[in-house]
């Protein structure tokens, strides 16, 4: 990569960190910290990656849990290649669009058992420590277990996220309190959530991480855990039933990718919704994005390949099994040539095109040896659904929310399907080289964050740590786009000229929050951390 690690055009409390054994970056200085204790002990970058990704649920609850689903990108160096790890879940087979409608909703809601599915998270650990890992799930999960059972202090990001769920979920336990009580039983001290510096401990927790430890996770789908999660579906009106969790098991796929001056930017297929963030990229490798990054034109190119990308993706992507729009189409060159074409000077009213015609964590791991992990867990919904299951630790995610109720739709509500999904991890490779992961976690803002984070590298030369500093925008909607409050005043009047409908944002924890590890020619390692977060880089 071409960059000054010494130049930060940004304010920012944190310079690039440099090393040579091994590096964690992620929202929390715990969990990095666990991820290089893990390689100092002799494992590689797939086994930092498990034990961080059994850490997060506890220390960072407020975006996934032990209920959530993964995807990963490993490049294995030895091979000089890239895997996909597949980790997210499926709806019950017993619940429909028709059980959903006959509730009374008209959207699928995001609280509560109906948007829950089948987690993927563990079988995904599971998969991963048993191709690539060096170590047992035991010596992997005891980090975590020691800090569910002495406890650690709430982070500041964690405890402002903390009480917000706690105020969601409150409206909701007076209508279903049997299925929200475990919640507030679990997630708060004397009826109100946890403040930062507060000691959270969960032996609970501790006590599933040792039974899915034993059992190498096979006990979360056909065992004691599967048949706790089921008992509590089954008492407070969920759809789950034992057949859905013996039934389903982590997949290995083929990543995606697309060349992008001179690099090769990669992403997971869909479900996920990383084809997005190739879809605007192939549009904007045929404009000139110029020398400043701090212009309204590059803002402006940004924003309007970014939305004319994603009002295709969520028209076309769902479980590959289901999509009639073939990936292939939907990254082809002459697709983005039609869709650039509608780039001009002024904000369009994004529609989607016709391709076919020709609550979140990201962390990323590497090791001396050159393999490299680019990792994402989420339950979705900050806490998501708000379903605990007693005595167990396990928060559900509501990655369900996603699916559509109209019959027409290839993300279409049905049993044993999977949702179209919002979490995606990234990676950078050149010349046949891994560059490194990278990305950047927060709903509908992630394909949008992994876009500006690759033209902050690429176009703009930025170092990790400045490209993860520059002022976003996140489009919403329409014409509408969000500023972020540093944003230069001149480029939010310009784009309102050119007709964007721009809100500035005060609060930042809404504009995505990312990790970059890339590698440089003489086999250094460099990140940068998120200042959005409280995330640390740890380093060897």
């Amino acid at each position: 990569m071409n960059f000054d690690p010494m130049k930060y055009a940004y304010a920012s409390r944190r310079n690039v960190v440099y090393a040579k054994k091994g590096m964690a970056c992620s929202t929390s200085p715990i969990a990095s910290q666990v991820g290089l204790d893990v390689m100092k002990a002799g494992g590689n970058a797939m086994d930092a990656a498990i034990a961080m990704a059994a850490t997060l649920p506890l220390v960072e609850p407020t975006g996934n849990g032990l209920g959530s689903d993964c995807f990963a990108l490993v490049w294995v160096e030895k091979e000089k290649k890239l895997y996909g790890l597949d980790g997210s879940g499926v709806a019950p087979m017993a619940l429909s669009a028709d059980k959903v409608k006959e509730a009374g909703h008209t959207a699928m809601p995001k609280d509560g058992w109906i948007p829950t599915m089948v987690p993927g998270a563990p079988s995904a650990w599971a998969q991963l420590r048993r191709r690539f890992g060096t170590k047992s799930m035991a010596e992997l999960m005891a980090p975590a277990i020691g800090y569910a059972r002495e406890g650690f202090c709430v982070p500041v990001n964690a405890a402002k996220l903390w009480k917000e769920g706690a105020e969601r979920f409150a409206a909701a336990a007076g209508k279903e309190p049997e299925v929200f009580a475990p919640w507030f039983d679990y997630f708060t001290k004397d009826g109100k959530p946890y403040a930062a510096g507060e000691v959270f401990a969960s032996p609970a927790y501790a006590a599933t991480l040792e039974s899915l430890a034993a059992s190498d996770c096979e006990s979360y789908y056909r065992g004691e855990i599967m048949k706790k999660i089921v008992e509590f579906s089954q008492k407070t009106g969920g759809y789950f039933a034992e057949g859905d969790f013996e039934n389903y098991r982590a997949g290995w796929v083929e990543p995606i990718s697309v060349e992008y001056k001179g690099y090769t930017v990669c992403e997971m297929p869909p479900n996920g919704h990383g084809i997005t963030v190739l879809m605007a990229l192939n549009m904007l490798k045929g404009l000139e994005m110029g020398e400043n990054r701090e212009c309204a034109a590059a803002y402006h190119k940004m924003i309007e390949a970014t939305k004319l990308a994603f009002v295709d993706t969520k028209k076309f992507v769902a479980d590959p099994r289901y999509m009639r729009t073939k990936v292939e189409d939907m990254l082809s060159d002459r697709y983005a040539g039609v869709r650039r074409a509608l780039i001009g000077d002024k904000a369009v009213y994004p529609e989607a095109g016709d391709p076919s015609c020709g609550g979140t964590v990201y962390f990323c791991t590497a090791d001396g040896e050159g393999n490299m992990v680019s990792y994402i867990q989420s339950n979705y919904m900050g806490f998501g659904s708000g379903v605990v299951i007693p005595g167990t630790g396990i928060s559900i995610q509501d990655r369900g929310a996603n699916f559509s109720l109209d019959p027409e739709s290839d993300n279409y509500l049905e049993g044993g399907k999977k949702s179209y999904h919002t979490i995606i991890p990234g990676f950078l490779c050149k010349d046949g080289q891994a560059v490194g992961p990278f990305g950047v976690m927060g709903g509908f803002m992630q394909p949008q964050g992994h876009v500006q984070v690759v033209v902050n590298a690429i176009d703009f030369h930025m170092n990790p740590q400045e490209s993860l500093d520059a002022p976003r925008f996140q489009w919403v909607g329409e014409k509408k786009v969000q500023l972020e409050r540093e944003v230069p005043a001149h480029i939010a009047q310009a784009l309102a000229g050119m007709g964007h409908q721009v809100e500035i944002v005060n609060a930042n924890t809404g504009m995505g929050r990312g990790q970059i590890i890339w590698r440089t020619e003489d086999g250094a390692l460099v990140g940068g951390t998120e200042p959005r977060a409280d995330g640390a880089i740890a380093a060897w």
